[in-house]
């Protein structure tokens, strides 16, 4: 298979992966390093344009949570409703989940990058949170928020201090904030509607400073690789997003704890090969 066909194929792949698994309780970032390791996208484009291909993709998902939402996100920008989840009180909400990981993403980006990108870690991460998925659902639930527009400060707050275990790949920002919402007393789906919404400043953010420092590794020919990742991931997220909010009408997360202790075993054995 000649070379750009083999890198437009991966690449699709792993716009799939991105879009598939970053609003659902799985981890992306770990199925991003699994599936980029197994098909060895950093042989193919270099170590460094592979890891930002894997963040660019990124943005796919965050447009597909803007146009899943555009009401939301509508209503973040009237000024003069701060009632529930819109104007300035929708956005401070925001602000306070994202400050904790923003933070603490900062100042440990570098540890974090060259200790725990690795199949191991990310093995241990979602066996991690695999455990911590059935433990919440084994419990009985004590709902005490319902809608994202009962939310208040102190839920943003400790929603965005759960979010930082994130920060090890394998967790799943997503899983964090959703089982991290639940403990706090707050309904499944809402839990997982704000989660959702905090990932666009935070994921944002991320992603731009993580491409600011990437650019000048970057060239023309790689544009086309980038925009395909882009448009799969943006689709798959949107599909992804639209089935898991059904899924959870129905359904609590348990199959997910499975899924990832499946996934940990199956990357455990990977990593030690």
């Amino acid at each position: 298979m000649e070379t750009g066909l083999a890198v437009a194929i991966v690449a699709i792949l792993l716009g799939l992966v991105e879009g598939i698994t970053e609003y659902i309780p799985v981890s992306s970032t770990g199925h991003l390093i699994l599936v980029g390791d197994l098909l060895g996208f950093d042989r193919l484009v270099g170590a460094e344009v592979a890891k930002t291909f894997d963040i660019f993709i990124q943005l796919g998902a965050i447009l597909a949570i803007v146009v899943a939402y555009p009401g939301r996100f509508v209503g973040l920008l009237r000024w003069n409703d701060n009632r529930g989840f819109s104007g300035v009180r929708g956005l401070m909400l925001l602000a306070i989940t994202s400050i904790p990981g923003g933070i603490l993403g900062l100042v440990a980006h570098d540890l974090i990058i060259e200790h725990l990108f690795r199949p191991l870690t990310v093995a241990i991460g979602l066996a991690v949170g695999a455990v911590w998925i059935l433990a919440v659902e084994w419990r009985p639930a004590r709902t005490r928020r319902e809608g994202v527009d009962s939310l208040d400060w102190r839920d943003a707050l400790g929603i965005g201090l759960f979010q930082c275990l994130a920060l090890w790949p394998g967790m799943s920002r997503s899983s964090s904030t959703i089982l991290g919402g639940m403990m706090l007393g707050v309904e499944r789906k809402t839990a997982t509607e704000y989660s959702f919404f905090a990932a666009v400043p935070l994921l944002t953010a991320a992603t731009l400073y993580e491409l600011f420092q990437s650019l000048n590794k970057l060239s023309a020919a790689h544009i086309s690789v980038f925009a395909v990742g882009f448009g799969v991931s943006f689709l798959a997220a949107w599909a992804a997003v639209t089935f898991f909010v059904r899924f959870l009408g129905r359904h609590t997360l348990v199959p997910f704890g499975w899924y990832r202790l499946a996934v940990a075993a199956a990357a455990l054995a990977w990593a030690l090969h």
